[in-house]
């Protein structure tokens, strides 16, 4: 299905380069805002013999518009993720330039997004600094205002990512769980030795809504769960229910690691409170208000994973 920007790998086989899509791909003449990956953030000289794989997800729009502001940008920023699974991706006029200089801004020039094309005023995306070699929507059936989407991004070593961005329905468990049944239909067409990541905005009230349980045939659904540093698992503003999730299936979970960022760690992935995270210079260029700028209704949770070494080739 059509997305809004593809990888470069997959543009090549566009039949006009100069659509929408290859314009959005990557920009390698924008300015160098910030180096994209921070080291000590991404923990790779602590893996000797493997390649790191971060993965965040993050619904962080602000203001009245539901779009993505300083506050998210500057929180992206110093998470430093290789895939990212954004919610409500709205820029500025969602211009073509505006959407790149987002990713630009949030994540890097070098790094590669798709977002749903089909009407919606909230659409998922994905943002990869990996090439993203394929990528889709798949329908709804809840809601109209946004659809799932989905990118095969070639990570290192020799199986690939399939990520998935969600952003399941507010009002009723029932449908969040009609939600997640199309989900897992989707995730068993997958080939089967894949790594899976599915991250997004689930609005679940509790980690045992039925959507959790159908969500549990494919991918690991139980804790330990990220935590901030007052050990706290819950991720909306008010910090009392577990919105956001990232879930992997079994075989990447056999590889996640300890996120360590600065002095500090976290054994199963950390929330992203700027509120209470110190010191926020760790997070920089985040502030500490961040996380409650105006209509900040979420927190980012990334997982960290180890993956084959591919210093000697692939």
């Amino acid at each position: 299905m059509a997305l809004l920007a593809l990888s470069m790998s997959a543009l090549a086989a566009c039949s006009d380069p100069g659509d929408l899509a290859t314009d959005m791909a990557m920009s390698p003449d924008a300015p160098d805002l910030q180096a994209p990956l921070d080291a000590s953030r991404r923990q790779d000289l602590w893996w000797p013999g493997s390649d790191h794989l971060r993965l965040v997800t993050g619904n962080l729009t602000t203001g009245n518009g539901q779009s993505y502001e300083q506050p998210g940008i500057r929180i992206l920023r110093g998470l430093a993720a290789d895939v990212a699974m954004i919610q409500e991706l709205n820029v500025a006029s969602n211009s073509t330039a505006d959407l790149r200089t987002f990713v630009d801004e949030a994540f890097g020039t070098g790094y590669s997004f798709t977002r749903a094309l089909a009407s919606g005023q909230i659409p998922n995306g994905i943002v990869s600094r990996y090439p993203i070699l394929a990528s889709g929507e798949w329908t709804d059936s809840q809601v109209s205002d946004r659809d799932f989407v989905w990118a095969q991004i070639d990570i290192p070593g020799p199986i690939d990512l399939y990520a998935i961005s969600v952003h399941l329905l507010g009002t009723g468990a029932g449908a969040r769980n009609l939600e997640a049944i199309e989900v897992v239909q989707h995730i068993q067409g997958f080939p089967a030795d894949a790594y899976v990541v599915l991250g997004g905005d689930f609005n679940t009230a509790t980690r045992a809504e039925p959507c959790v349980q159908t969500l549990s045939s494919v991918l690991i659904t139980t804790g330990p769960f990220p935590v901030d540093q007052a050990s706290l698992d819950n991720t909306n503003a008010n910090r009392n229910k577990p919105y956001d999730w990232v879930l992997v299936n079994g075989s990447l979970a056999a590889q996640e690691r300890t996120v360590a960022i600065g002095g500090n760690s976290f054994d199963h992935g950390l929330v992203v409170d700027t509120r209470v995270y110190s010191p926020i210079s760790d997070l920089a260029p985040a502030l500490a208000g961040d996380s409650g700028a105006t209509n900040m209704q979420h927190m980012a949770v990334v997982r960290d994973f180890a993956l084959p070494s591919t210093s000697s080739g692939d």
